[in-house]
Order: C-alpha cells, then sequence, then structure tokens
C-alpha cells in the first residue's frame, strides 16, 4: 500500500508512526512544506552560562490525562524523560484591574467547588458571589441544540464569574471568543454535569469524588526534559529506521482522484501516486488541495475559522525582577482589554528551562477578533509593554524569541458539530481519504497525535473492506 501523508506537524508525523509501525507492506510518504519537522512543536535550546534555556515556541507542554501523548512517548522511549510542572510552587494569577489575584482554590475542570476558596476571592464581588450560589438551585435547562460557552456559563453562574473566571481560563487554552465558542465543542461535559447533577458545582464535586486519588502520581502536565521537539526528534528517527519517504521543503498544490488512484501534485511539477491520502494540514488548506474535485468538502473545511496568534520568551537575571515569580503566571481577562492573553512564568513552571540565577518569561499574544501586530520588533515591544505594566519589569532582557503563528489555532464556534457531520458524510464517498490535525475534534498535542492514529485505522478498515 502506497499512503502519502501531507503536513509533517504532529499529527502528520504521528499518522506516519503508527501507519508504518501498523500497517503491513506500507510504503509511507510524509510531505511537508516547510524547512522542518513540528509544526507548532518548536524547541530553542540556548546555552548561557552553566546551563541552557529551553524555549518553547508553540505548545509548551501536553495533558497527561488524554492518554495518547504519554502512550506514544512512552513508545518512542521518552516515558522516563518526561517531566512535571513545580509541585511547590503552583500558583495561578488572574489580571483584574491591573491587579494580579490569585485564581481560587478548588477548581475543577474549571468549575469552583470550594465554597470557602470563592468566598474569600477579590476576583468576583459579592452579588457575583450570591448569583455563583444559584447554580445549586437553577434547574437544568432544556435544550435542543448547542449553545455558547459564554451563554453557558453566564446562566448558570452568572456573567461576572464567566468574565472574571472561566474566560481567561478557556481563553489560554483556545485562544477564542467565549461568546461564540461551541459548548459541544469544547466542554461538553460542563452540559452533562447540568443535565446529570442539575448544577455544575455539584456535578464537580461529585465527578471530584469518583476520580482515583493517587498523591504520589504524576503532574497532570507533562513535557520532555530538553523540550517538546525530542517528540518530533524521536518520530523522525523512528520513521528514517522504517524507510518511509520525508520529504520536507515539499509543497502539495492540489490533488485529484482516478481509477482507484490518488495523484499530488507537488510545486516542483512532479506528481505522486498513492493509494491513500491522509491530510494533516490546516483545514483552509486541506480545502484548497481538494476544492477541484470535492467543492461542498472543501466549502465545509473553509468555513472552520482560525486565528492567529504569537508567543514572545524573554530571559532576565532574577535580580532584575521586582517581585517573585511564585507560581505558573497568570491568565488575562477579554475584559481587561490588554494586548496579550496571558503570561506563563516558564522558569517556575518548569525550573529546569533556565539556568540558576535567571528567569525565563512567555507572553502569549493573540485571541480571536483581536487585530495583534505582525512583525518581531512589535510583538517584543508588546510583550516588553505588558512586563512592564504588570510585573514592573524595566531592565532589558538578556536574550528573547519572537514566534509567529499565522491562523494557528481553530476556532470550534457554534455550528462545529454540524460542520464535523458534513465533513464526515463526504469522506464516506471519498474512501482511501482521511484528515488529521487540531481543526476537527481537539487542538492540543495528545488530540493531534490520536487524530493522526484514528486516521491510519480508517485507511486500514476501508481497504480492508475494498480487498
Amino acid at each position: 500500500m502506497k499512503l502519502t501523508i501531507i503536513g509533517g506537524g504532529i499529527a502528520g508525523l504521528s499518522a506516519a508512526y503508527y501507519a508504518s509501525r501498523n500497517t503491513q507492506h506500507a510504503q509511507v510518504t510524509l510531505l511537508e512544506s516547510d524547512s522542518r519537522w513540528g509544526g507548532k512543536i518548536t524547541t530553542d535550546r540556548v546555552a548561557f552560562d552553566d546551563g541552557n534555556f529551553i524555549i518553547e515556541g508553540g505548545p509548551d507542554t501536553f495533558l497527561a490525562t488524554k492518554p495518547w501523548g504519554v502512550a506514544l512517548c512512552k513508545e518512542l522511549g521518552l516515558g522516563e524523560r518526561l517531566q512535571g510542572t513545580n509541585p511547590t510552587k503552583k500558583n495561578t494569577y488572574v489580571l483584574n484591574r491591573n491587579r494580579l489575584l490569585p485564581l481560587p482554590d478548588g477548581l475543577a475542570m474549571m468549575i469552583p467547588t470550594n465554597v470557602q476558596a470563592i468566598l474569600k476571592s477579590h476576583l468576583v464581588s459579592w452579588f457575583g458571589k450570591a448569583r455563583m450560589g444559584l447554580d445549586f438551585i437553577i434547574p437544568p435547562h432544556s435544550l435542543n441544540g448547542d449553545e455558547s460557552i459564554g451563554a453557558f456559563v453566564s446562566r448558570r453562574l452568572g456573567r461576572e464569574a464567566y468574565e472574571n473566571l472561566i474566560e481567561p481560563l478557556m481563553s489560554g487554552i483556545y485562544a477564542g471568543d467565549g461568546d461564540q465558542l461551541s459548548l459541544a465543542s469544547t466542554f461538553p461535559y460542563l452540559r452533562d454535569l447540568e443535565i446529570n447533577y442539575g448544577s455544575l458545582a455539584r456535578g464537580a464535586l461529585e465527578m471530584r469524588k469518583k476520580s482515583p486519588s493517587n498523591p504520589g502520581s504524576r503532574s497532570a502536565f507533562l513535557t520532555p526534559t530538553t523540550g517538546l521537539a525530542e517528540i518530533v526528534e524521536k518520530l523522525v528517527e523512528s520513521l528514517k529506521s522504517n524507510r518511509a519517504d520525508l520529504r520536507l521543503n515539499a509543497r502539495a498544490l492540489r490533488i485529484m482522484h482516478h481509477a482507484d488512484t490518488w495523484h499530488v501534485t507537488l510545486d516542483t511539477g512532479d506528481t505522486l501516486q498513492s493509494d491513500s491520502i491522509i491530510l494533516a494540514t490546516p483545514a483552509f488548506v486541506s480545502a484548497t488541495l481538494l476544492e477541484s474535485f470535492a467543492p461542498t468538502l472543501a466549502s465545509d473545511l473553509k468555513s472552520i475559522p482560525y486565528a492567529s496568534t504569537a508567543t514572545v520568551s524573554l530571559a532576565y537575571r532574577q535580580s532584575d525582577l521586582t517581585r517573585e515569580l511564585d507560581g505558573y503566571g497568570y491568565v488575562i481577562p477579554r475584559r481587561e482589554g490588554r494586548k496579550a492573553l496571558a503570561c506563563t512564568w516558564t522558569s517556575t513552571k518548569f525550573p529546569h528551562r533556565a539556568p540558576d540565577g535567571y528567569a525565563l518569561i512567555r507572553v502569549f499574544v493573540g485571541r480571536a477578533g483581536q487585530d495583534i501586530p505582525w512583525n518581531e520588533n512589535d510583538l517584543l515591544a508588546l510583550a516588553k509593554e505588558e512586563l512592564n505594566l504588570t510585573l514592573g519589569i524595566t531592565a532589558e532582557p538578556i536574550l528573547s524569541r519572537v514566534f509567529m503563528w499565522d491562523k494557528a489555532m481553530p476556532q470550534y464556534n457554534l455550528g462545529h458539530p454540524e460542520i464535523l457531520k458534513r465533513i464526515d458524510a463526504a469522506l464516506e464517498d471519498h474512501p482511501g481519504l482521511a484528515l488529521a490535525g487540531n481543526g476537527y475534534r481537539g487542538i492540543g498535542i495528545p488530540d493531534c497525535i490520536h487524530s493522526g492514529e484514528i486516521a491510519v485505522k480508517k485507511i486500514a478498515r476501508e481497504l480492508s473492506r475494498a480487498n
């Protein structure tokens, strides 16, 4: 079987890995238009004094509770290299009227469950706290369709709790507008809590009770010792050992299907022939590749919006800081009107990512509906302004790195579940074609890994039926 995979990010690499490992007699070709593998995963390792700065340009960790990331790392021999977040300085803050206020304890699945902690918190007014308490008595809402995250949380906990507590946490994950994001596509378990327990807080408490308690368990977030690029490097190494055809700087222009054979035209003018195709590219790129012969499918793929983002990492001497970085960082609610979305205190969250005596800080920029400057100098100035305003840092960083991601974050807005249904139905008419990546059913690294594995299984089932 000849399998061509387009897109060399973590989804495409994972698809190639699972195809090479599990599919007998598969000839795998992996195409990537860029000059490197990994997509949004990129790690800059900078030697400095007696240590190294580990600077992530895209995601900086992955969720351990979704099993596919840990499973792949173990298969690649990286299991013992996974590092958790700092267990001794776990504070997370929310910017509120130019002050950093601690996120209250007892958040379970983003839902506040510790009444005492909420009562003590200054993030929500007394009126807002009273409104949150109505969650225990407001009956479940009868809905036939989807609902936005903003509408749902405001209905259950009140608008103030949504804007000051939930929205900044949600935006830190999706970089989206909660009044547009689909609840069913992002946090469907919240609706389940409402239906099954009649209250978000009551349901979250019950789910916490049912969760196995293991004080010695690893952190909820993990990363390899020298950065997420270790996963990419191991995948490429494995694919080379399995004789996969790996091609960088290879841009696919269009795809056609004739007589049970897929034809991929490259920008060099060459054409590859293949039995099956997996598109592990952003939805809008996949749409461009498919529109010549599957216009309806391409239209649905194009309808998935994306937001542009950027990360700016800055390193300082500890002596240049005006306050202790005593936690993982802070998130910024949309209502604050800041240009930044969040700030991670990287060297506290993962102490091994900076040499002793130095601090590494990362500013995350870009959210749906927000225009951001699209050049390195302006983004660096924006990040330095944010650190000055919030942390009082006036010193120049000893090093900085800026990473810009154009149309990087898919937005699972209202209507997304219906788009996926139409895409799935259209794919049924094109056996041998599968999609993978973060544009569909999950944006995190484990989700992308899983999407690659699912795409390979789909192709294998269809080949089995054909034979």
